[in-house]
Parts: structure tokens; C-alpha cells; sequence
């Protein structure tokens, strides 16, 4: 597990981060916490030392033997700034040493994760702007604020996102440091990504559906992966088990045919569209309108149709546009097979051509594996490729560590096909 440096500024945010650690620690990783002075009016010393194990430190001058400020730097595998306020931004920009946390900032070589949290004038401040702008062309990953809530009467971009979802962004990176690079350059800034996760449901009567196992959590950590890396998310979620993303737009949506109309909307102005949902082929020919009751020991014979074929209607729509952007539109199916090996291979080639989709990632889910599952194996081709096609590597993992391989294939596609 990796060694962590917490860094906690000083914002009234700095309560949800003690949830942050918690999770953090649970999931196996050396937490160090290094608070700035401000921070502790809002969480004392002995909180963040009960719970991390760890002593707690905020001047460069404690723990001197040991050279806190350099040592702590060195040694870490990721650093983590959360809240980061306006004036930890500003002083991190600058370069300047003056407690323990910005002293690890300068000495640290490892990924830094930013999370800010502010009013939102002060996120919007061209100062503050200007800082964020400048800390990302220097490699850190300042994550967009939540939109909601803040303190007192005041609502808007500005608020922390849920620990949740910074421990998921978390994650992503300490599994697989060489994609923070990519996520901090905001590579996906100014694109528009729309993603489907879950499984549709067909409905046989009131109470009963036809569907499958998927818990939309492949779809949604790739949502939450592209809103690290700048993109604007629509995320149509089709009964899925997993928390929501910040920062993205939800559509919720139930059956084939509701994600077959909520996609053909979204996708409009879409830059990427990745169909990850797991669609029910076939669903009842007809809807009873009253719960169907058992009857004797005799089973049930259902009439089943073909559901719309998302994908490839998709696929069709673009091909339709007089529009040269909406042409230049990147379209990824998902196929979950259940072969591996030559099989999953030929299996995932026909679907790509028979789709007509950009790229294709497919995995085996024999036995029900993949689904709801929190690590992954993917093969992703595209088209023209006489095989798997993403930088040469079959992938596993976390599904938060896959989503930001799969973003870095489509990515690595579109400059390709330019």
C-alpha cells in the first residue's frame, strides 16, 4: 500500500477530511497527516494522531532531528491536499516555505492531488484562477470543486466533493502513478464525455424485469475519471448501485429504451461517447399490467423482442450529421463476453465491425466475474487494429486505475485518427 502525506488547510471542509483518513487507513495505506495552523480551529491535533497513528506536526521546527520537512517530502508516494483553500493555492504557486505542509510540497517528488474548497468567489477569483491554471502546467491535479451546499446561506462551485469520491480519485492514482501525469494536464479540458453505466430492465408486469448483474461501477469510474482530467460529464445511469460522481450530469434511466432516448439527446454536442451500460437484448413482447400470479406447478413462456441496438444507432446518427464536429465524434462500445483468450478475441473484432464503433473494450465475465466486482481486466481495440489496441497492454486493476487507461486509449485514438 502506498505512504500518504494528508495535507489539511484551513476551511471548514477540513471536517469531512477526517472521513477521507479513515477510509484511507481502512484500505490499508500509511497516512501521515500534516495540518496547517488554521486547520486546527477546525480539527485538533489529537483527531488526526488518533486516527492516523501517526504524530502531528504543523512547524518545520518540530521534530527537528528527523528533518520533517525534508524526510516527509521524500518518502511519500502520493500527496494529498484536502481542503485545498485560496491561500494554500496561492502560497504552493509561489513557492513558499513557511510551515511544514508547503515545505513538503517543495521537497516532495510524488503525484500531489489537490481538492479545493472555498466560497465560490474565491473560486472564481481570476487570482485563484490563474494559481490553479499555474499549479496544473506544473503537474498537480487540482480537482474541479462540488457544486452545493457551502457555509451559511451560500450555494455554488466551491464545495468539497464527498470523501467518497476523493478517496476514489485517490485511488485511481496511488495504483497507478504514471496516470497522474496525464490526469493533471486536464487533457479532457473544454470536452464533452457522455458515458452510460448500469443495466437496463425490461419490465414483465408491475413487479417483475428482465436484466443483468452490472453495477454501473465500471461506467461510473470512468465518469468520475474524465471529470479529474477537465471534461464536462453526462453520465446516464440505468439502475446503478454505486454512488453518484461529483460534478457530473445525472440521467437516470430504466429500461433500453429510456437510455436509447436519454444517449441520442445527450450525445449532440458530445466530443466522446462511451457506452458502457450493460443493455438487455430482448424484452417481453408484451407488458402485463397487473402482477402475474402463480398458477399450479406450471411454469411461464415469454414472447421476447429485440430491444433498440444502442450502439450502432448511435454509430448511425453520426454518420447521418451534416455537422463536421458531431462527425468527429469518438463512439466506445463495451462487450462483456463470456470467453477469454482467441475466443474473447474474435468475438470483440466482429462486434467492433458489426457496430461500427471507434474502439471496443471487451472483457471475460464468465461466472458472473467483472460485475459489481473492484478490479477489472479489459482488451480494448480499435478500429484498423489487428488486435488489442491500447498501448500494446492488456489491463487489471481497479476499475478507477482501468477507466484512466481507457480514456488515455480513446485519447491516443483521436490524436491518431486527426
Amino acid at each position: 500500500m502506498a505512504r500518504i502525506v494528508l495535507g489539511v488547510a484551513g476551511g471548514i471542509a477540513a471536517y469531512k477530511v477526517v472521513e477521507v483518513l479513515r477510509r484511507l487507513r481502512e484500505s490499508g495505506h500509511d497516512v501521515r497527516v500534516v495540518p496547517t495552523e488554521a486547520s486546527l480551529n477546525f480539527v485538533g491535533a489529537a483527531t488526526w494522531q488518533a486516527l492516523s497513528g501517526e504524530p502531528v506536526q504543523t512547524a518545520v521546527f518540530e521534530d527537528t532531528d528527523q528533518v520533517a520537512h525534508v524526510q516527509l517530502g521524500q518518502t511519500a508516494d502520493l500527496v494529498v491536499i484536502a481542503p485545498a483553500t485560496a491561500d494554500l493555492m496561492a502560497r504552493a504557486t509561489t513557492g513558499r516555505a513557511d510551515d511544514l505542509l508547503t515545505n513538503v510540497l517543495l521537497t516532495s517528488r510524488a503525484p500531489v492531488v489537490m481538492v479545493p474548497a472555498m466560497h465560490t468567489e474565491m473560486w472564481q477569483h481570476p487570482a485563484t484562477r490563474a494559481n490553479v491554471q499555474t499549479l496544473r502546467d506544473r503537474g498537480v491535479v487540482v480537482v474541479d470543486p462540488a457544486d452545493g451546499r457551502l457555509t451559511g446561506r451560500d450555494s455554488g462551485p466551491g464545495r468539497l466533493p464527498e470523501p467518497v469520491d476523493i478517496c476514489r480519485i485517490v485511488e485511481s492514482f496511488v495504483e497507478s502513478t504514471g496516470h497522474v501525469v496525464h490526469a493533471a494536464g486536464q487533457d479532457l479540458a473544454g470536452r464533452h464525455v457522455v458515458i452510460s453505466a448500469g443495466g437496463t430492465r425490461e419490465a414483465l408486469d408491475p413487479v417483475r424485469f428482465l436484466g443483468n448483474a452490472s453495477s454501473g461501477r465500471m461506467g461510473i469510474a470512468l465518469a468520475r475519471a474524465a471529470r479529474v482530467r477537465g471534461a464536462e460529464v453526462t453520465l446516464v445511469a440505468a439502475n446503478v448501485t454505486e454512488p453518484m460522481p461529483w460534478g457530473c450530469r445525472i440521467i437516470p434511466v430504466t429500461s433500453t429504451a429510456d437510455l436509447d432516448d436519454a444517449m441520442r439527446g445527450a450525445v449532440v454536442d458530445a466530443d466522446v461517447v462511451v457506452m458502457a451500460a450493460a443493455v438487455a437484448d430482448y424484452r417481453p413482447a408484451e407488458v402485463e399490467a397487473t402482477k402475474q400470479k402463480k398458477t399450479g406447478d406450471k411454469g411461464v413462456t415469454l414472447d421476447l423482442e429485440q430491444t433498440q441496438d444502442v450502439l450502432a444507432g448511435l454509430v448511425a446518427q453520426r454518420a447521418e450529421s451534416a455537422d463536421p464536429a458531431r462527425r468527429a465524434q469518438t463512439i466506445v462500445g463495451f462487450a462483456a463476453e463470456t470467453a477469454s483468450g482467441e475466443a474473447l478475441d474474435q468475438l470483440a473484432r466482429a462486434k467492433l465491425q458489426r457496430k461500427g464503433c471507434d474502439l471496443l473494450v471487451a472483457n471475460d465475465v464468465t461466472s458472473g466475474a467483472v460485475f459489481g466486482a473492484a478490479d477489472t481486466t479489459v482488451h480494448v481495440y480499435t478500429q484498423g487494429s489487428s488486435g488489442p489496441s491500447a498501448g500494446g497492454s492488456t489491463w487489471r486493476g481497479s476499475k478507477g486505475v482501468v477507466a484512466h487507461q481507457i480514456l488515455d486509449s480513446i485519447l491516443k485514438y483521436k490524436m491518431e485518427s486527426q
